[in-house]
């Protein structure tokens, strides 16, 4: 990438080569087994365990501490992976501190909750670095399944349907598969290809096909799916990145922050990936945040995240909040884009403070920028879908749409919150759901 020409102030190849190596690092040392015994002994085994029902996937939370405690990880992780087969990811991603963690009896006793999602990690790698797939495929069905889109809902429903005995068929528009897992999350949470690495690992159940370079609408009918499979569903997640809607918006420099982040993601070395000096990220999410720190990590001077309300109301949890902040990353709230200046590329992003009721105050904030990265909000695209509940694929509690035979999850279906774990929950019910009604369990 260095023999690209970039817009003054944006540049790559900022920082040292061993900087770049510290800041993109793995975010959290993994536990080693000392440091995982000692964690473990501090759960309390609830009964009721509070962490269970916290967690989206319902994962035994206690009885995989105990499997851990007791010396027996690999039996740990089959726990886990029983209900999340994606749980290397989420042990690194989840906001456990806003799930499991907050609901932990030790967080409300004393303030430090068990550290359920290291522990997650600490199993789950073990078992996988082995190589090993604790499970095995039923009798064949005979029952072919489309899944269109491989990121967490698509490949969890996949697993799910070809550990129950049927064929599946995944679609990705992408050239890899993995979804935002791979093309969405910040470098320091999952580096060292951990992404790939699992998405190879989880298609060892066999039954599964993965054929990337096809998109839903450009090389896929739903009605072509439909008469070739017994069932279809759809994870196609929101592939369209909402506009600022305000004047200079087309300007050089104003860029959408996943394509900033996949672009980092997919880069061979993350010093050839250019950055400016002045950064101002729109936004209040977990994107928005990954953008907003990635941004520094490569060497922007000045980084400013700016959101419309207050930092309560950011969707991006505390602990995502406090690292930005750690990293020398602004946050200012209560601002909305007014307007974006320069002459054919941005030098400054002006914006208007807002009240609660989100009324202009009178009072603006003009902001330095060669870079200005769009982190608000993700739209569905797409023809000839089910029905829509908003901007969604309406679905009921199993992922069943208006369409016979069609079912949908992940961040293209209502009811989600835009998590890997949820996703993933989702992907799995649908599976069960779509297993049941093709073999006459419904």
């Amino acid at each position: 990438m260095t023999d690209k020409v970039f817009e003054p102030g944006v540049m790559a190849g900022r920082l040292a080569p061993a900087t770049y190596e510290a800041h993109f690092g793995d975010l959290h040392p993994p536990l080693d087994r000392h440091e995982a015994l000692v964690a473990a002994d501090r759960c309390y085994f609830c009964h009721d365990a509070p962490c269970i029902t916290a967690c989206p996937t319902d994962i035994d939370i206690p009885l995989f501490i105990r499997q851990i405690a007791t010396g027996t990880p690999d039996a740990a992780a089959k726990t886990i992976l029983s209900q999340n087969i994606m749980g290397g990811m989420c042990a690194r991603v989840c906001p456990t501190e806003q799930l499991c963690e907050q609901a932990c009896v030790r967080e409300e006793a004393e303030g430090k909750p068990v550290l359920i999602g290291q522990l997650q990690r600490f199993a789950t790698d073990h078992l996988q670095a082995q190589g090993i797939h604790p499970f095995v495929r039923a009798e064949a069905t005979g029952k072919r399944i489309a899944v269109v889109g491989a990121g967490p809902a698509g490949l969890a429903a996949a697993h799910r349907l070809a550990m129950l005995g049927n064929d599946v068929l995944v679609y990705d528009a992408r050239p890899k598969a993995g979804g935002l897992n791979e093309y969405g999350i910040a470098t320091y949470k999952t580096p060292d290809g951990f992404a790939q690495g699992e998405v190879d690992w989880l298609l060892k159940i066999g039954g599964i096909k993965v054929e990337t370079g096809k998109a839903l609408g450009a090389d896929l009918t739903l009605g072509a799916l439909q008469a070739e499979f017994d069932a279809v569903f759809l994870a196609i997640g929101l592939g369209g990145v909402n506009a600022l809607g305000v004047e200079g918006d087309d300007k050089n420099g104003v860029l959408d922050a996943v394509d900033f982040i996949a672009e980092l993601r997919q880069a061979g070395d993350v010093a050839s990936v250019p950055v400016g000096r002045d950064v101002v990220v729109i936004g209040g999410g977990m994107t928005a945040v990954d953008a907003a720190v990635q941004s520094k990590l490569l060497g922007a001077l000045n980084v400013t995240l700016v959101y419309r309300r207050g930092r309560e109301a950011m969707n991006a949890s505390v602990f995502e909040q406090d690292l930005a902040a750690s990293k020398g990353v602004r946050i200012v709230t209560h601002a909305t884009p007014k307007a974006v200046h320069g002459n054919g590329s941005v030098r400054e992003i002006e914006f208007d403070y807002v009240g609660p009721d989100m009324k202009p105050t009178g009072q603006t904030l003009r902001l330095a920028a060669d870079q200005v990265f769009k982190a608000i909000g993700q739209t569905l695209e797409g023809d000839a879908l089910p029905a829509l509940e908003g901007r969604k694929i309406a679905v009921d509690g199993a992922g069943r749409t208006s369409i016979k035979g069609v079912w949908a999850g992940g961040d293209c279906a209502s009811g989600g919150d835009d998590l890997t774990v949820t996703a993933v929950a989702e992907g799995r019910d649908a599976a069960m759901d779509i297993h049941a009604v093709l073999t006459g369990g419904l």
